[in-house]
């Protein structure tokens, strides 16, 4: 591998490829084992499941999207860009879930998540070079941010059930007669990986490049070959992620006309 190739710092695509790839593998189990009604995959009912693995990929997804915002020449455009995608997700599945019965609503998930966190993030950056902030004083606040986010999404529990309005759902609370969600990720507490990764980004990733220049795994052809199909994932991790729904979802409707003949 040359050097051209760390400096797009292969290790993050590597690791949000790797996120993605077992996100759409949860997507493809839970939708079996739920949507079609096939008793397999009861390991998503496991405490080991809901405690580690799962929030051990979606930690790596944000945490990679924060630390991506350091290499990015204009956040604010990619957190829009994102921000349409993650519309266009819910307005689609909106219809198909009213219009046509195919129950697969989104309202908000790791895509609306991480739009509204780099939007955030955005608008720090742009306060921080207009002001002349010190980047210290910067990364103390986003150590903060983070914090906060964690622990009001261990203590937001406590609203679930007093509302009504849909408009709740991204913070977490559990709304009275809260539609049924194909993927639900609330801003908190999930954001706070983010953040954590825009910390890293910040003083780990200041030139820009990777770090695994001088390490076995950035030099090895052996390592190469088995991250090179996730790092292209992680590199084409939002078509992939969008494309991926209506692709599970058909895998699952054919195997639930299958079942039924």
């Amino acid at each position: 591998m040359n050097n051209k190739v760390f400096k797009r710092a292969s290790e993050l695509d590597f690791l949000r490829g790797l996120a993605i790839f077992l996100m759409i593998l949860q997507h493809l189990a839970y939708d079996i084992r739920y949507m079609v009604g096939i008793d397999v995959f009861g390991f998503i009912e496991s405490n080991w499941f809901d405690t580690f693995l799962q929030p051990f990929f979606l930690c790596i997804f944000a945490g990679v999207s924060g630390i991506c915002c350091v290499f990015s020449r204009n956040n604010g455009k990619r957190g829009l860009k994102l921000g349409l995608f993650a519309i266009a997700l819910t307005i689609i599945t909106y219809i198909a879930t009213f219009k046509f019965g195919f129950s697969c609503l989104i309202i908000y998930n790791i895509l609306h998540l991480l739009a509204t966190s780099i939007l955030i993030y955005a608008a720090i950056e742009f306060i921080e070079k207009k002001k002349g902030i010190d980047s210290r004083i910067i990364n103390v606040f986003l150590g903060l941010i983070a914090a906060f986010i964690a622990v009001i999404g261990k203590r937001i529990e406590c609203y679930d059930g007093l509302y009504e309005s849909w408009w709740l759902l991204p913070t977490g609370i559990e709304v009275i007669g809260y539609p049924a969600m194909a993927d639900w990720l609330p801003f908190f507490p999930w954001a706070s990986a983010f953040f954590i990764g825009t910390l890293l980004g910040r003083n780990e990733y200041k030139t820009r490049e990777s770090l695994l220049t001088n390490t076995w795994f950035g030099t090895s052809k052996i390592a190469s070959k088995i991250s090179l199909p996730f790092e292209f994932i992680g590199r084409h991790s939002l078509i992939i992620y969008v494309v991926h729904q209506p692709v599970v979802l058909g895998i699952v409707y054919l195997i639930s006309w299958i079942v039924s003949k």
